[in-house]
C-alpha cells in the first residue's frame, strides 16, 4: 500500500511539473512607445498569443524603456531580465555591424514583403539565428512596417535630385547613403524636423512613415512627399531568451512561429492603411504632391547604397555573411 501510495504522489508530482513547464509567463519589452499605432499591434499580439494557447503562455507587452533603454534589450534577454524583445535591430550595431546590415540596409526593401521573403525565403531567418544564439537570445520572425517616406520641401524624382539637397538624417549608414547620392545630410533631432523645414534649414528629411510624418505637421511645410518610401524599412524582430526556446516543446514553438506571422501581417496592414488614408487625404488637398519612385530609380539608389552595405561588411565576419546572403537574394529577385 505504501509502495502504491508513494508511486501515486510522484506520478502526481512529475504531472504537475510537466504541467508546469507548459505555462510560460512571459514580459517582452518593445522598442515603440506606448499609445503609437505600432505598439498597439503588439499589444494585440500578446492577447493573442493568449488566445492561442488557451492561456498557457502570458505576454506581458512593455513600452520601450519600461525596464532597459531600447538598446539594451539584446543583452537583457540574453540574461533572464527580459523574456523576449520586438524592436529594431540595427540599434545593437555598437555590438557587431551584423546588426546593422540585417536589420536596416539602406534602400534594400520597398515594402515588408520583400524583408520578409529575404527571411523566409532567402535564409536570413537561419542566418540571423546563427548571430543571435551566442547572445543567448533566438529570433522568432521578421515584422516590418511601411517603408518610411521622405517629407521634402523641393521635388525629388530621382538620384539625380538629390545632389546638393540639404537633409535630415541620422549618422550612420542611412547619411552615407545619402551623402553618396548625392544630397548634403546633417543630424537634427526628430523634434527639430519641423521647423527646420519651416524655416529653410533644410528642405528634406529622412524622418518616418507617410502617416506619422503627417500627424507632426510635416507636410504643411513639406509638400513635396517621396511615398511610397524606399530607403529605410528596418527589420522588426520578435525574439525570445534561448533558455526559454529550448523549455518549450516543438508544438510551443511552432505556435509563436505563427503568432509571430499573424503580427507581421497585422502590423504592415494596419499601418499600410493609415498611409493610404493619409495619401488620400494628400491628394484631395491640392496643394500637396506627392512624388512615387519607379524601379529603375529604385535601383539605382540600391546601388549606391550598396557600396555603404560593403563597407559595413568588412567591420565583422558576421557581416560579411549577411552581406554576402543578402546580395545575393536581392540579384536573384533582380532587386539589384
Amino acid at each position: 500500500m505504501k509502495s502504491m501510495l508513494a508511486a501515486t504522489v510522484a506520478v502526481a508530482a512529475l504531472s504537475s511539473a510537466a504541467l508546469a513547464q507548459d505555462s510560460f509567463d512571459l514580459r517582452f519589452q518593445s522598442s515603440d512607445n506606448s499609445g503609437t499605432a505600432a505598439f498597439e499591434v503588439q499589444q494585440a499580439w500578446a492577447e493573442h498569443v493568449g488566445e492561442m494557447s488557451d492561456g498557457r503562455i502570458s505576454v506581458e507587452m512593455l513600452p520601450v524603456g519600461s525596464i532597459v533603454e531600447y538598446n539594451e534589450t539584446l543583452d537583457a534577454v540574453g540574461a533572464g531580465i527580459l523574456d523576449g524583445h520586438i524592436t529594431d535591430s540595427s540599434y545593437f550595431t555598437g555590438k557587431d555591424a551584423a546588426f546593422a546590415l540585417i536589420g536596416n540596409p539602406v534602400g534594400a526593401y520597398s515594402s515588408p514583403e520583400e524583408l520578409r521573403a529575404f527571411f523566409d525565403d532567402g535564409g536570413g531567418t537561419e542566418l540571423y539565428n546563427e548571430i543571435l544564439n551566442p547572445y543567448g537570445v533566438q529570433f522568432i520572425g521578421p515584422a516590418a512596417q511601411t517603408a518610411e517616406s521622405i517629407p521634402s520641401a523641393v521635388p525629388i524624382d530621382s538620384v539625380e535630385d538629390f545632389d546638393g539637397v540639404k537633409m535630415r538624417a541620422p549618422e550612420g549608414m542611412v547619411q552615407s547613403a545619402f551623402a553618396a547620392a548625392g544630397a548634403s545630410p546633417v543630424n537634427l533631432p526628430q523634434s527639430e524636423v519641423f521647423t527646420s523645414l519651416d524655416k529653410g534649414v533644410i528642405s528634406a528629411a529622412d524622418a518616418t512613415t507617410l502617416a506619422t510624418n503627417h500627424s507632426m505637421g510635416l507636410h504643411d511645410v513639406a509638400k513635396h512627399p517621396i511615398w511610397p518610401g524606399f530607403h529605410s524599412l528596418p527589420l522588426n524582430e520578435v525574439s525570445i531568451s534561448k533558455s526559454t526556446w529550448d523549455e518549450m516543446s516543438e508544438e510551443d514553438r511552432q505556435l509563436l512561429t505563427e503568432s509571430v506571422v499573424w503580427y507581421a501581417d497585422e502590423l504592415a496592414e494596419r499601418i499600410s492603411a493609415r498611409d493610404e488614408e493619409v495619401a488620400e487625404e494628400l491628394r484631395a488637398q491640392g496643394d500637396v504632391t506627392i512624388h512615387s519612385w519607379g524601379e529603375d530609380e529604385k535601383r539605382e539608389f540600391r546601388q549606391i547604397a550598396q557600396d555603404q552595405w560593403a563597407e559595413y561588411a568588412g567591420r565583422s565576419e558576421s557581416a560579411q555573411r549577411v552581406f554576402d546572403a543578402l546580395t545575393s537574394y536581392l540579384t536573384e529577385q533582380g532587386l539589384l
